[in-house]
């Protein structure tokens, strides 16, 4: 879906897709992952590990990284797609906070891509705890919160409000991943 501002695409949350309208955000493009491709992604994940699962009838839905009804995808499915896409990920040393992380580059030649974040979420009335992924991108100048749950993007007023949104989930147990282009 676009938001009210053309320029910047923005997926909704839809189940527990939120990885994948994550990435999709974060790259600014619809389908530069589907949930075919975060699925053989987490299923070659599966046949790569040394120390595999054994198998029970409820192993055809929960999956070591994923859930095949609803997404749920982990850490390990963020790491694979965006390296397939040339991409690193570098994870932010929380003892640092914000302060230390570099928001200031030009988005041309900058290494930092953008920023994926994990935090927890209460839903359903605060009863069911879980995680969920959202991505930080600057485009055309401005940091946008990319957050699929938000009903369109929404832009910070400058990097300090970044900073102090991300000290606030460092805070709030959010881990923050950065993720650089070039492999760097």
């Amino acid at each position: 879906m676009a938001s009210e501002d053309c320029r910047v695409y923005h997926e909704r949350q839809k189940l527990q897709f939120c990885l994948l309208h994550a990435l999709n955000n974060l790259f600014q493009e619809n389908d530069a992952f589907t949930r075919a491709n975060l699925n053989a992604i987490a299923e070659n994940l599966v046949l790569n590990e040394p120390n595999k699962e054994p198998w029970t009838p409820l192993s055809f839905v929960f999956k070591p990284h994923h859930n095949t009804v609803t997404g749920n995808y982990d850490i390990n499915v963020l790491i694979s797609a965006l390296e397939e896409k040339g991409k690193s990920v570098v994870w932010h040393d929380r003892r640092n906070g914000a302060s230390s992380i570099d928001l200031d580059g030009p988005e041309d030649t900058h290494k930092l891509m953008g920023i994926v974040l994990n935090v927890s979420v209460r839903r359903f009335g605060g009863i069911w705890k879980s995680r969920h992924w959202i991505a930080l991108r600057k485009i055309n100048g401005l940091w946008y919160n990319l957050d699929s749950d938000l009903p369109s993007p929404r832009p910070f007023k400058d990097t300090d409000e970044v900073r102090k949104f991300l000290d606030y989930e460092i805070g709030h147990d959010g881990e923050i991943l950065l993720v650089m282009n070039d492999g760097n």
